[in-house]
């Protein structure tokens, strides 16, 4: 990665270096319910600022002790916490090495912190907190709170909310066979958010900020 490439992706996000994750849970509450996949796609820029997928991982997760798990979601999902096919890792094992590449690549793009990217991200992004809390985690990469929304972007540039729908609208192959994959759905969404901002640097780009300058200026 040159340094104006390096320089451009810190730039374009503020010093947040954007990481697509997706998970897929045993449920909706991210306190209670088990998290059963995560994977995570960092992204790349070119010399003229359009943004592809990069690097993936992803790893099937064991539920943790406790953990509940609600028929309905594992009915839509497709998983059976119980196959040993699966070949699933404890949830620190899981963050530990996906943190150890989101940290990689954030050091070498210079960025100050990594933000999620993912569809729907709240829900994403609490299953997140919630597993490096029991993990206890100490540095996790990513902002806490802030994400960048696929579903809410996707709104607004093309009409469409449901991730299958913003990919068709975007152009984006999308195989409903292979969908509710944490791996798959993270390639796709991946695309879509690379597909928006792409779409805005085909319109003109965006304002210039000098990160290292307003950093400065907050102190």
């Amino acid at each position: 990665m040159s340094d104006s490439v390096k320089r451009a992706l810190k730039q374009r996000f503020r010093g947040y270096f954007p990481v697509v994750i997706d998970v897929e849970t045993g449920g909706f509450n991210a306190d209670t319910d088990a998290l059963l996949e995560i994977a995570a796609v960092t992204l790349k820029m070119d010399d003229e600022g359009f943004l592809t997928p990069d690097q993936q991982i992803h790893f099937n997760v064991k539920p943790f002790e406790g953990a509940n798990l609600e028929p309905s979601s594992l009915a839509f999902i497709g998983i059976d916490p119980d196959d040993p096919a699966r070949e699933a890792i404890s949830e620190g094992e899981a963050l530990r090495e996906v943190f150890k590449m989101v940290r990689k690549q954030q050091k070498a793009a210079e960025c100050h912190r990594s933000i999620v990217v993912a569809h729907n991200a709240a829900f994403d992004n609490a299953f997140l907190n919630a597993a490096v809390a029991r993990a206890n985690i100490k540095r996790n990469p990513f902002h806490p709170f802030a994400t960048f929304d696929t579903a809410t972007a996707a709104g607004i540039a093309y009409g469409q909310t449901v991730l299958q729908k913003a990919c068709k609208a975007a152009g984006i192959d999308f195989d409903n066979e292979q969908a509710h994959s944490a791996a798959y759905d993270t390639l796709r969404t991946a695309e879509l958010f690379c597909a928006i901002v792409n779409k805005l640097q085909t319109l003109g780009g965006w304002p210039v900020v000098d990160v290292d300058e307003e950093e400065k200026d907050n102190g």
